[in-house]
């Protein structure tokens, strides 16, 4: 497994992140364990976790995946060889239950970190990084940006503040910020540079063959300022693999249990996700692994969070490390791209 450069850090980070979404929720703590043990015997060290998680978040299962993460590393003594990276929910989406209403102020991130290290059983987080903005802003597929100016929003200046009092306290190690714009990251750089606080590391957005938007405004904000993707819903919530084509619903997938997940089952998505399935297939190719090789193989991503309910699942997401991609397929990428731009923001 190789790794990439986390930001201007020296943090070293395997270019695929195993994700952990699911845990609490469709997979038990011991799954989640028999999980973790294949990604880092694999030589994946980035775990990605986050304090709302399991999704769909409930107040009953929030926390769950941190304590499943928690336990495993209290019982394998591996925390130094992993780069541990969680995050602190913004307001919206119907978490009342958390804190009353999650936002980013000092005093909710301050706490939200504190529960995170509990559930953790850690001393510090390698990578923090805010899960959404707190601001009325596009994200999520959210296309049309209407500006209010009377908007009850947390200014980015108290969020970075806040942050950086964590990093000086060594709860944290590195910040990074996730469902940004292009303005938002580069508020965070300006005051970064300006104040003399933390720089973020990273940004975790989504990116795959039917969402490739992160690359209008924000892949030059990556490569340039060194703040690299990771790239979140890499198969688009597992749409990618087919096998959802023809309005099949497997028994215990994600899109089955869950029909609130519409963001990539459009039918321009589905057209788009055919045609990227065909392809695979015309170069003998899992339609898998070729979904996150290509996701992988661009300069601007700096590790693929994957994500898997099963082993076998999680074998084939892993052996796309191995895959490099010709160039008559990512030209025949690119010819579809033309013809399915971005079927699913």
């Amino acid at each position: 497994m190789k790794t990439r450069k986390l930001g201007r850090t020296g943090i070293e980070v395997s270019e695929i992140c195993l994700g952990t979404m699911t845990w609490g929720e469709q997979n038990s703590e011991q799954q989640a364990f028999e999980q973790l043990d294949l990604a880092t015997a694999e030589g994946i060290n980035f775990i990605d976790a986050a304090e709302m998680y399991p999704v769909p978040p409930k107040p009953e299962t929030q926390g769950l995946t941190e304590t499943f993460l928690g336990n495993w590393l209290a019982r394998r003594g591996r925390r130094d060889d992993l780069v541990i990276a969680s995050k602190v929910a913004g307001p919206g989406n119907g978490l009342t239950y958390l804190r009353n209403g999650p936002r980013l102020t000092r005093d909710h991130i301050r706490q939200a970190c504190e529960d995170s290290l509990r559930r953790l059983q850690t001393d510090y987080i390698d990578l923090y990084q805010v899960h959404w903005p707190d601001r009325n802003t596009n994200f999520f597929g959210k296309l049309g940006y209407r500006h209010k100016a009377d908007e009850q929003a947390t200014p980015i200046e108290e969020t970075l503040a806040a942050l950086a009092e964590l990093v000086k306290e060594g709860k944290v190690r590195e910040i990074g910020i996730s469902n940004e714009t292009p303005w938002g990251t580069s508020e965070y750089l300006r005051l970064s540079r300006e104040r003399n606080w933390p720089r973020i590391a990273s940004v975790q957005n989504p990116y795959n063959l039917l969402n490739r938007t992160f690359e209008v405004g924000m892949a030059e904000i990556a490569c340039r300022e060194q703040v690299g993707l990771l790239a979140y819903s890499p198969l688009a919530f597992g749409m990618l693999s087919g096998k959802y084509l023809d309005g099949k619903r497997p028994e215990g997938a994600r899109l089955t249990l869950y029909e609130r997940f519409t963001r990539y089952t459009s039918g321009r998505g589905a057209e788009a996700t055919r045609a990227y399935v065909d392809l695979a297939a015309s170069h003998g190719l899992s339609p898998v692994q070729m979904a996150l090789a290509y996701v992988t193989s661009r300069d601007f991503v700096t590790s693929n969070i994957i994500g898997a309910t099963t082993l076998e699942q999680l074998r084939e997401n892993l052996g796309s490390a191995s895959v490099s991609l010709s160039e008559e397929v990512l030209e025949e990428i690119e010819n579809l791209n033309e013809e399915y731009t971005y079927p699913c923001p």
